[in-house]
């Protein structure tokens, strides 16, 4: 009897932890339904519409493309607090490539390879010199802001007349939906259509890269070494993994992935801004947290920062509908945030 109690209990911790990890991973699902049911329940006629949904998930596509890359550089233990910068970096460096006569697709590549190579020095200064993430992004950061505003001159705008720059922010084409009606309970009769439901480039981009960066995280090296350098960064460098390549690689992705979101909002502004994306790498790491992120590393998924990222935009859209006013919705986004990383401390203190 007395050897079966140690079995015992530890198989009720395995069920403990499962359960545990269960309930954390469904919860950001379940807070993005209640949310969208409460919307759909005050604001019916409004919030229910093809336009709004559009419009809502076109615009929080930047934001998942980045939070994708930030995922797995969560997970990893480390954290980018430059992506807000490189966002502009891009989007400026791209603008003035047009500028200058390069092809618009060679640009927006030029955009795209300027926030890889921040991501990549990023990544060098936290694995050679043994910077710590915080501090090596948070220079960064800086940086790259400094060095956006002054090949503008001081942040001047950097207008591109040229229609093929606007492509990444436009769309692709229609998708005529017949009448839908939903009757379901507890809610108002949902009528819809017939509408042509557009399908926006930067909305393709994101399921594209989602999809990609799912698969990876989940059935390759990569995603398994990103995993085990999280959990505990020593035992996977003893078991062989070569930690600061790794490193590199998900700091490189990580900036490479802003760099095409800082392109889409410079498509949607038809400029290089050098003073665009100020806060919004706070954006993207509580799409991260509230998704299941864990700041501790180990813990994440690209759906749940898919997850995390909508509902932060419904959120804003929601609060836009009832006529909430702007600064009480931050006071709402940081409550939640802190409630997110609250509960993951929890859990880590007790041990689960």
């Amino acid at each position: 009897m007395t050897q079966s109690l140690p079995y015992a209990t530890t198989q009720t911790g395995f069920a403990e932890q499962r359960l545990w990890r269960l309930a954390k991973a469904a919860l950001p699902y379940a807070g993005l339904f209640m949310l969208i049911t409460a919307l759909s329940i005050l604001r019916s006629e409004t919030f229910l519409s093809v336009d709004n949904f559009t419009i809502v998930i076109k615009r929080s596509s930047f934001v998942i493309i980045s939070a994708v890359g930030m995922t797995m550089v969560i997970v990893s233990g480390g954290i980018d607090l430059s992506v807000g910068s490189i966002f502009a970096f891009s989007g400026v460096i791209g603008a003035l490539a047009v500028l200058a006569g390069v092809p618009v697709p060679l640009g927006i590549s030029l955009g795209i390879l300027a926030g890889a190579a921040c991501g990549l020095l990023s990544g060098v200064m936290i694995t050679l010199l043994r910077i710590p993430p915080f501090i090596a992004t948070l220079g960064m950061l800086w940086a790259v802001r400094g060095f956006a505003e002054a090949v503008t001159h001081g942040g001047q705008a950097q207008y591109v007349p040229n229609e093929g720059w606007k492509w990444l922010y436009s769309d692709l084409g229609t998708l005529h939906l017949p009448v839908i009606e939903l009757d379901l309970p507890l809610l108002p009769v949902i009528r819809m259509g017939p509408t042509d439901l557009p399908i926006p480039v930067p909305v393709v981009l994101m399921v594209v890269i989602v999809l990609i960066f799912s698969y990876i995280m989940r059935r390759t090296r990569l995603g398994r070494y990103t995993y085990a350098i999280g959990s505990n960064a020593e035992a996977a460098r003893l078991s062989g993994v070569r930690t600061p390549r790794v490193l590199i690689i998900l700091y490189t992705i990580c900036g490479a992935l802003a760099g095409l979101s800082g392109m889409i909002l410079a498509a949607k502004l038809s400029s290089g801004v050098a003073t665009e994306g100020i806060g919004e790498e706070l954006t993207v790491i509580a799409a991260v947290v509230i998704g299941g992120g864990s700041l501790s590393g180990g813990m994440g998924t690209v759906g749940g920062c898919v997850i995390g990222a909508l509902l932060m935009s419904f959120l804003a859209n929601g609060c836009n509908l009832l006529g909430i006013e702007q600064h009480w919705q931050k006071v709402i986004a940081g409550m939640i945030v802190v409630a997110a990383v609250a509960l993951d401390q929890w859990r880590h203190r007790r041990g689960t």
